[in-house]
């Protein structure tokens, strides 16, 4: 099976990696086994074990990854490690504790933590069960908090429930092979400790000392996982124990060979999930919201609503991790261009069409995953998901947008949001019949009144009837007394008598 067909299978059974309450016993010594000696505690004051050259200091970003393995906790970890990439970090420290969680999410973590290019830890703090053991075993090096526990690994449904034998033995025979993958190169036992974690079937032997029978699942103490074992003794699991992740630092750097950042998080990630399942409808919205306020006078409650709807799409993927704030600027130049067209410049196709397309490409760009420092490449991967979201917002506004011009010019609503009662003239002279052209054409030089703000587009009243008019610079609010100046295919163009306001 592909590995996108089996990723597919996880998410339909929603697997879960088994929790801490599923964790079976720790393993079992042998009766009769000798004691093996302790991986020693290193002495605060011992030189360091990755000292940087005199006069520099390692960058070093902390990472919280509390709680469940969910979809916030994946917004925050591609986050940070993209900001630990654009501050040039030289490690990443994962300050981990976590009872375990979603498998698909696990390895999406996995790959987002392959893709950082400098040192990664992680700190057991005080616990790494079950999706936590997966992603600890991506990092380069596993430390512990002297009471860290970290193990019981195998998969079972979201209800807790025991997997289907066949489909447990697909799963877990890949999570192992994913675990020897992401283990090369790493040392120890790791990739034997890691899979005697997932299977219960699997036994765990250095030499010819059996640590783990078959039967149980692995899970280990800090002191366990820190015994040496095998010719040259070497950790089983563990790099060091330090009591927090400021004693982790200075056993690897030295005292003041390296600087922290910590990547703060509040409730706003678990709010971006709800957001970002959000983002088709708000871009739907926010689009016909727009779409309104360009069709009516003025500047109001739907050219806010539109601008605030996506704004909250920008937000939302820029805390998922997905985009910076390039997007945005990209954005907002596609809609001064557009709005430009709009206000000043009437009939130049190019900049409301280049404004259209610089707004819709900033939208996939804030969806698409793309990390700093990288190439971008074409691919259905990268941006099949934001074309879709953008897509079917697209199709959301105009669907809505059909049914506004349908029904809504009918009732009342339409009619108090351009103005306060029905235009009694024409609206404007293209495709009226003769007479209204030369009606209209008889209102040069008239002074009429603003009836709507004008900005620089509005209506005014003229001799009893109400007409579409606009300003050639600046704008006026409603009641200014204007004079009719000429006209052309979209209505009159007026000058204020009191002076154009900008």
């Amino acid at each position: 099976m592909s590995r996108w067909l089996l990723r597919l299978c996880l998410l339909l059974a929603a697997l879960p990696v088994g929790r801490a309450a599923d964790a079976a016993p720790a393993r079992n010594e042998p009766a009769t086994a000798a004691p093996e000696p302790v991986a020693p505690v290193v002495a605060a004051t011992a030189a360091p074990q990755n000292p940087p050259p005199a006069g520099e200091r390692r960058r070093v970003f902390v990472i919280p990854v509390r709680e469940q393995v969910d979809s916030p906790l994946l917004y925050i970890i591609r986050r940070g490690l993209k900001a630990a990439t654009e501050q040039k970090a030289d490690v990443v420290v994962l300050d981990m504790k976590t009872p375990g969680g979603a498998l698909d999410v696990t390895f999406s973590i996995m790959e987002a933590l392959a893709k950082f290019k400098g040192r990664t830890i992680t700190y057991v703090n005080n616990e790494a069960i079950s999706a936590g053991a997966f992603i600890s075993a991506t990092t380069d090096e596993i430390w512990f908090a002297p009471e860290g526990i970290i193990g019981a690994a195998a998969p079972v449904m979201a209800t807790g429930q025991e997997i289907d034998a066949s489909m447990r033995q697909k799963i877990v025979s890949y999570l192992k092979a994913r675990v020897r993958a992401t283990s090369e190169g790493k040392g120890g036992f790791r990739g034997q400790v890691i899979s005697a974690m997932i299977d219960a079937d699997y036994e765990l032997k250095v030499g010819d000392k059996v640590l783990k029978g078959k039967g149980e699942l692995l899970s280990l103490t800090a002191k366990e996982a820190a015994e040496t074992h095998g010719d040259p003794p070497q950790p089983l699991l563990a790099a060091g124990i330090a009591t927090d992740v400021d004693d982790l630092l200075r056993r690897q750097f030295g005292a003041g060979g390296y600087e922290v950042t910590r990547l703060e998080i509040t409730w706003s990630e678990h709010f971006a999930v709800f957001l970002r399942s959000l983002s088709p409808i708000l871009l739907g919205l926010g689009l016909l919201a727009l779409y309104i306020e360009f069709k009516t006078p003025g500047f109001g409650v739907f050219g806010i609503t539109g601008i605030a709807c996506l704004g909250v799409v920008f937000l939302s993927n820029y805390v998922a991790g997905l985009s910076g704030q390039e997007p945005i600027l990209v954005f907002a130049l596609g809609l001064v261009m557009v709005l430009t067209e709009l206000l000043f410049f009437p009939g130049i196709v190019v900049l409301a069409v280049g404004g259209l397309a610089l707004m819709l490409g900033s939208l996939v760009w804030s969806m698409a995953d793309i990390w700093p420092d990288e190439p971008v490449t074409i691919s259905d991967e990268l941006f099949l998901r934001p074309l879709q979201d953008v897509g079917l917002g697209l199709a959301l506004a105009v669907v809505l947008a059909l049914l506004f011009a349908r029904f809504l010019p009918r009732g009342w609503f339409l009619t108090r949001l351009a103005v306060a009662r029905p235009i009694a003239g024409a609206a404007q002279v293209a495709g009226l019949p003769p007479e209204a052209g030369e009606a209209s054409a008889g209102l040069i030089g008239r002074v009429g009144v603003a009836v709507t703000g004008l900005f620089p587009a509005g209506q005014v009243e003229v001799d009893g009837g109400r007409y579409e008019a606009r300003l050639d610079v600046g704008s006026a609010p409603p009641g200014t007394r204007v004079v009719v100046r000429r006209r052309n295919d979209f209505g009159l163009v007026v000058d204020a008598l009191e002076g154009p306001r900008t």
